[in-house]
C-alpha cells in the first residue's frame, strides 16, 4: 500500500537523492547515513521491480525508468 510511511520514505529518499545529486548529499540533508539512503532506494527498486539507478563508487546515474 502506497500510504505506508516506510514506502513513502523510500520514495522520498529516491527523490532527495536525485535532487541532491548523490546518496551522500541526500543522507546529509535527511540526517541519515549514505548506506541508509542506498538501502531505501534498493527497497523501492525491489517493490517496483525496476532499476531506478546505476551505482558506482563515483556516484549514481538514473536509468530510463528512474527518469
Amino acid at each position: 500500500m502506497l500510504g505506508d510511511p516506510a514506502r513513502l520514505r523510500d520514495l522520498e529518499l529516491f527523490c532527495l537523492s536525485v535532487a541532491e545529486g548523490s546518496f551522500s548529499a541526500a543522507a546529509r540533508a535527511a540526517g541519515l547515513t549514505p548506506s541508509a539512503v542506498s538501502k531505501g532506494v534498493t527497497r523501492l527498486e525491489e517493490r517496483l521491480g525496476v532499476r531506478l539507478t546505476t551505482r558506482s563508487t563515483r556516484g549514481f546515474a538514473l536509468t530510463e525508468e528512474g527518469r
